[in-house]
């Protein structure tokens, strides 16, 4: 693609962004994940996603339980598609479900979607009742240096899981 070519197709993507063309699912929608290609491949490197509004029901109460999720991975071919990412996140605002479902639905569809080398999701909810819950999702693809960062990050798993990242 010549450099014209990727700056008028740039250009109308930034145009069409906001253009309320966009569909709010409202329900649990995993069909709403899509990936790009890794161009860089032959490199391992981190990726990290912040969701720091994500909000989801609580299955006893029916009231919102508020929340931060980080996303932390290291690709192979596939990589999440941000927007995406974000629609299916927001699909989880009338999901009643317990925080640690959530975050293992989250890693567990994340790794079906990308097949990473390596993923964790973190989440990092609200106290309710004076009680903050930060369950932890990880994965790693069976590939030994995989396999020794999830080991290292379960086990070195910071009392502020903040610092997580």
């Amino acid at each position: 693609m010549t450099e014209k070519s990727y700056q008028e197709t740039r250009s109308k993507e930034v145009k069409s962004l906001g253009s309320g063309e966009t569909e709010y699912r409202y329900t649990y929608a995993p069909e709403l994940l899509e990936t790009f290609e890794n161009v860089h491949q032959e490199n391992d490197y981190w990726v990290t996603l912040n969701a720091d509004e994500f909000t989801s029901l609580c299955p006893k109460t029916n009231q919102p339980d508020f929340g931060t999720l980080i996303i932390n991975y290291i690709p192979n071919v596939n990589m999440v598609e941000s927007k995406s990412l974000k629609l299916y996140l927001f699909s989880f605002m009338n999901s009643g479900e317990f925080h640690e479902d959530v975050v293992n639905k989250i890693g567990k569809d994340l790794v079906k979607l990308m097949e990473p080398k390596y993923l964790e999701v973190v989440g990092l909810f609200y106290p309710r009742g004076n009680i903050s819950i930060h369950p932890t999702f990880s994965y790693a693809n069976g590939e030994k240096e995989f396999e020794e960062i999830k080991k290292h990050r379960f086990i070195n798993r910071n009392i502020n899981p903040q610092r997580v990242g």
